[in-house]
């Protein structure tokens, strides 16, 4: 994370294509992960009760509890690497603290609180798939928005 102590990141002529890679590789992975969990977990609350909990008038199995984990320990392991990276760009190209501050907190917690969730929703009650399904989509919406930004900024700002 050499772009935290760069004072100009424009000037830099490694750093700009490094940045502009990691921020168009989020970017996929945040469009690819909607599509990937609406195709295997669903995206709405019948979807998710049918994937995890089976549906015994259509003969659906229920979804295991060890491919459950393997989801959730891949999940863990994606969305930190994507949310401490994306924070720390775009709180290096953010010209309003403040704001970026609200963003990042909004998306660090929105992403904790998708996998909480979703483990509370499996174990103890499918009310907290509604939970799931909002932070889901929050914390989706909030990197993106991110993301973005960060590009524009990257890109088309005249100083960082």
């Amino acid at each position: 994370m050499r772009f935290t102590l760069i004072k100009d990141i424009k000037k830099d002529a490694t750093m700009g294509p490094i940045l502009n890679g990691l921020l168009i590789f989020t970017l996929s992975y945040l469009i690819l992960d909607v599509i990937v969990t609406s195709s295997t977990l669903g995206l709405f609350f019948s979807e998710l009760t049918t994937t995890l909990f089976g549906d015994e008038e259509e003969f659906l199995d229920p979804l295991s509890e060890v491919v459950f984990l393997e989801h959730i320990h891949t999940q863990i392991f994606f969305m930190m690497m994507i949310l401490l990276t994306l924070s720390a760009v775009f709180a290096r190209v953010s010209n309003k603290k403040s704001y970026s501050l609200l963003l990042i907190n909004t998306t660090m917690l929105s992403g904790l609180s998708t996998l909480i969730t979703l483990i509370l929703g499996y174990y103890f009650s499918t009310l907290f798939l509604h939970l799931y399904i909002v932070s889901f989509f929050l914390w989706h919406l909030t990197a993106l928005l991110m993301t973005l930004y960060s590009l524009w900024s990257l890109n088309f700002e005249k100083s960082i």
